[in-house]
């Protein structure tokens, strides 16, 4: 084993402060966070927004991931979106007028991120299954349930973020 390996975040242990039963949101998360960053690192700015054979942009994934954090977890808190949230989604994979530039949608994803863990670190176990309304039509779900929905559909996006790069580098 090379000196430098290190194991997958749910390879190392449990988190220190995140209740045990959303360990693997948390970790799956900060594997993401990882894989993003690394992925993302010098991807030109001028491929940013293209979508090869009509896929989605690298810049969607990238909006989208950090908003879908925001989203899931302020109904997980059982608030509804604000104004504000609900014009970020509808911006999503629209190229800015002042773009965003690479490290600048990574900074957002990590931020989100980060509130995100610290939102788990603060999550009480014995609300995990409370219900929580989704959306306009309140469809129900329950606190777990936006937590691990969250965590899948970041790992998702990660991946086709992951195949959309390569191409566009390729």
């Amino acid at each position: 084993m090379a000196d430098n390996y290190k194991p997958e975040v749910w390879l190392r242990g449990p988190l220190e402060g995140i209740p045990p039963l959303l360990q693997p949101v948390a970790h799956a998360l900060l594997q993401a966070r990882k894989e993003v960053n690394e992925l993302m690192a010098d991807f030109p700015e001028i491929l940013l927004w293209i979508k090869p054979a009509g896929m989605a942009s690298p810049g969607f994934h990238l909006q989208h991931m950090a908003g879908v954090l925001d989203r899931l977890f302020t109904y997980a808190q059982g608030q509804p979106l604000t104004r504000h949230q609900l014009e970020k989604l509808s911006l999503e994979g629209k190229m800015p007028e002042i773009g965003y530039s690479v490290i600048t949608l990574l900074e957002i994803f990590n931020r989100q991120v980060d509130a995100a863990i610290i939102q788990l670190s603060e999550t009480d176990e014995s609300i995990l299954t409370e219900i929580r309304g989704v959306g306009r039509a309140q469809l129900p779900s329950t606190v777990i349930g936006l937590y691990m929905h969250a965590a899948e559909h970041i790992m998702r996006h990660l991946g086709q973020l992951l195949v959309t790069a390569r191409i566009l580098r390729g």
